[in-house]
Order: C-alpha cells, then sequence, then structure tokens
C-alpha cells in the first residue's frame, strides 16, 4: 500500500513516515501543499494524509482540487484545529476521516487501516449508539437518555474506543496504547481511574450498565442481554 503524507512540521512528518514504513507501508512525505496536490495528481494512492496548515496551499484546497480532478482515494486530516465547523468543512469537500493533533500513533494507524479496508463506498461514521447512549463523532459528546454528558478529551476517547470495539473485552495495554499512547505499566492505575471516571459519568445514574469489568482481562462495553 502506497501512501502520501503532507506535513510541514519536520519532526513530525518523519515521526508519521517512519512509523508508518514499520508498519509496512511505502510512504511519501513531502512538506507543502503544492508538493501534496502535485504528487496527489500525478502518482497513485492508495491514502493521502493531509495537514490543514501547509505553506502553499491548505489542506483544504488540495482536497478539494483532488476531488475535483475525478480522484476518489481516501484522505486523512490531520490538524490542530478542532472546531466542529473545521471538521464538518473537511467532511463536506470530501475527506474521509479527521484526527485533531495531539493524537496517538497507535490510532493513527488503526484509522488507516480502517479506511483503506474500507475502501470508497462507505459512508462516513459520524455518531455511534448502544442502548439509550448517543455519541457524536464530530461535536464530540455524549448524550444518554437526553441528558448530555459533559467528558474530558481523554474520556471521550476511552469512550469512542470501547464503543468501536464493543462486545470485545480490551486488556489494559491496548487501552493505554490506543487513548494515551504508552506503553502499560502495571504499577499505574491510570488505567483503572479513567474506567472509574467514565463509569461514573456514563453509568452510575442509570439502571442498565454498558461498562463492564472482565477480571483479570480488561473491559468491555456492552448492553447487557444484546447476546
Amino acid at each position: 500500500m502506497r501512501l502520501l503524507v503532507a506535513e510541514d512540521e519536520p519532526k513530525t512528518g518523519t515521526y508519521l513516515q517512519q512509523g508508518l514504513r514499520e508498519a509496512g507501508f511505502n510512504v511519501d512525505l513531502v512538506t507543502t501543499g503544492t508538493d501534496a496536490l502535485q504528487h496527489a495528481l500525478s502518482e497513485a494512492y492508495d491514502l493521502l494524509i493531509l495537514d490543514v496548515m501547509m505553506p502553499g496551499l491548505e489542506g483544504w484546497e488540495v482536497l478539494r482540487m483532488v476531488r475535483a480532478a475525478g480522484k476518489d482515494v481516501p484522505v486523512l486530516f490531520l490538524t490542530a484545529r478542532d472546531r466542529v465547523e473545521d471538521r464538518v468543512k473537511g467532511l463536506e469537500l470530501g475527506a474521509d476521516d479527521y484526527l485533531v493533533k495531539p493524537f496517538a500513533f497507535a490510532e493513527l494507524l488503526a484509522r488507516v487501516r480502517t479506511l483503506l479496508r474500507r475502501g470508497n463506498s462507505a459512508p462516513v461514521l459520524t455518531s455511534m449508539k448502544i442502548a439509550d447512549l448517543e455519541v457524536d463523532l464530530l461535536k464530540r459528546r455524549a448524550i444518554r437518555s437526553g441528558k448530555r454528558i459533559d467528558l474530558t478529551a481523554k474520556e471521550f476517547a476511552l469512550l469512542e474506543l470501547l464503543l468501536r470495539r464493543r462486545g470485545e473485552v480490551l486488556p489494559k495495554s491496548l487501552i493505554a496504547s490506543q487513548v494515551w499512547d504508552m506503553n502499560f505499566d502495571s504499577d499505574t492505575n491510570v488505567i483503572e481511574v479513567a474506567v472509574r471516571r467514565l463509569r461514573a459519568k456514563i453509568d452510575d445514574d442509570f439502571a442498565l450498565k454498558l461498562i463492564h469489568t472482565v477480571r483479570g482481562m480488561g473491559y468491555m462495553l456492552e448492553e447487557p442481554g444484546s447476546e
């Protein structure tokens, strides 16, 4: 699989290129929007990873011109812009996914693989639901039984991971790498504390419990009686 990464921050670009190459991808790296557009139009890529703010052309304009040229290659935006309006703009221009900086490389890699598996025909996932819990991925908010639930960035990332892998038991090591981008240390209780805080917001005030502890194995999100 051949990927194009357009990132004007040298450290970030090199980090992405190296990590994706180690994951088995053939990666070209450019640092300007002008070069990104030239490569995207003249070469065959399986995925484009575009920063928004770049010299020459913004990522928005690169995407607009790529789509205008009739290319339906999957596009993942990486950007420090986290406003709802920016995420919506990217999706309306034809982006397939949107990841806000700073991000965990494990999450980036998971999204890259998902986009490559998905192809171009599947709709963009913008919301998820289980029982009476609804999560808006664009607005980054959760609602349960009509009640707005305020979550921190890490709590939301943890909830999103549990939702995307619903019905699976997720070990602490996987949660640590996906949400905190770190190796799991058995001497720390950061995962337990985070799950406890999320559970207090998502489950404590409701009769139906969705977050479950599987002793000695990890955590899972599941609607009781769904099997």
